[in-house]
């Protein structure tokens, strides 16, 4: 950790929707930390409902971003099919970046942006904060220390309510702008977070599809079984028709004993009758408030990109990470159109952690 007497990181914000209160509510938290220059936003009328702290400006030029020296790490808020050309454009300007998931809106594109960052030297991190929920790092380490054993078996669901109003917004549930539907949008988090536990599988099987709960292009329903090379199987169910919307849940069978993640809460049985738990339960916006959820973990996940950009060191949910779910979720809806199991390609294959 850097010492207090370094100067706080100069942090710019581009974009302020739906998405960018819980990131205010974390800058809030680590003013010590950080210090917010510019909020960025297309219009002067999107800017007027954002609250500031003291000394940050608004601006509808993000020029006053780009060419300010002084600022040094940007925060990119906005629609997916747009991080791409604002990363470059912010890449390419020296200042470091962290931008809310997913990286865009396929596989191809997250990886230009990937690269841009890499080119340019400058540190790329992604908002998948399930990742560092107490519960989460508890269970990774468990998982990392061997106990459990080898991975048998694994499910992931993800049952989640939208009203339809939610789809009514311009963009929302769209291929162009969102890139698709539930998976994309709302479980990418939670399948990160298995992917995170299990590696990459070899070969994805898949189906995805509209319910009629919902008029939107996306699909608002998918599953899949995700076919690991030691033989271990995974089951994947995401909607965002399940009303009133539930926890979502992982649940991991290994040779030596079982792990359970729901909401924010993990409990592990091992054979020899030891049980180890950690986390609490909290909610994860999967009912018709999707902000209805603690910022406590996206404040970790900025605190640690503060630390990685003062440090020079990696951050804990780094872009290329990232690329990981955004391959699976492709190759999902690439199984579903084809009718047939899809296999990642080894040579592509992208650890997740």
């Amino acid at each position: 950790m850097h010492s207090i007497h370094s100067p706080r990181l100069r942090i710019a914000v581009i974009g302020a929707g739906l998405g960018s209160a819980p990131h205010f509510h974390s800058l809030q938290d680590l003013a010590a930390e950080a210090e917010l220059v510019y909020v960025y936003g297309r219009s002067a009328e999107r800017l007027a409902g954002v609250k500031l702290p003291a000394g940050a400006k608004k601006t509808t030029r993000i020029e006053d971003i780009l060419e300010d020296a002084s600022i040094q790490a940007v925060l990119v808020l906005t629609p997916p099919n747009t991080h791409l050309e604002l990363v470059q454009r912010v890449a390419r300007a020296g200042k470091h970046v962290l931008v809310e998931k997913p990286l865009e809106i396929d596989l191809n594109r997250a990886n230009a942006l990937v690269e841009a960052c890499e080119e340019a030297g400058v540190t790329l991190a992604v908002m998948l904060q399930h990742r560092l929920r107490e519960a989460a790092v508890a269970l990774r380490a468990l998982i990392a220390g061997g106990e459990l054993g080898d991975l048998v078996s694994a499910s992931a669901a993800v049952r989640w309510w939208r009203p339809q109003t939610y789809y009514d917004e311009p963009g929302r549930g769209t291929l162009a702008r969102d890139g698709g539907g539930v998976l994309i949008t709302q479980a990418i988090h939670t399948l990160d977070l298995l992917l995170s536990f299990t590696g990459m599988p070899a070969r994805v099987t898949g189906i995805a599809g509209t319910s009629a709960v919902h008029r939107m292009e996306g699909e608002d329903t998918a599953a899949a079984l995700l076919h690991y090379d030691n033989g271990a199987v995974a089951v994947v169910q995401a909607t965002t028709a399940a009303y009133p919307g539930f926890p979502e849940r992982i649940e991991l069978n290994f040779t030596r004993g079982t792990a359970t993640l729901e909401g924010g809460e993990m409990r592990a049985a091992f054979q020899d009758g030891r049980t180890v738990s950690a986390g609490a339960q909290q909610g994860s916006g999967g009912g018709a408030d999707p902000m209805a959820f603690d910022h406590a973990a996206h404040r970790t996940v900025l605190q640690d990109f503060i630390h990685a950009v003062h440090n020079g060191t990696a951050p804990a949910v780094t872009g290329r990470s990232a690329l990981g779910v955004q391959q699976v979720i492709e190759a999902v809806m690439a199984s579903s159109q084809a009718g047939s199991t899809v296999p990642l390609h080894p040579a592509a294959l992208i650890p997740v952690m």
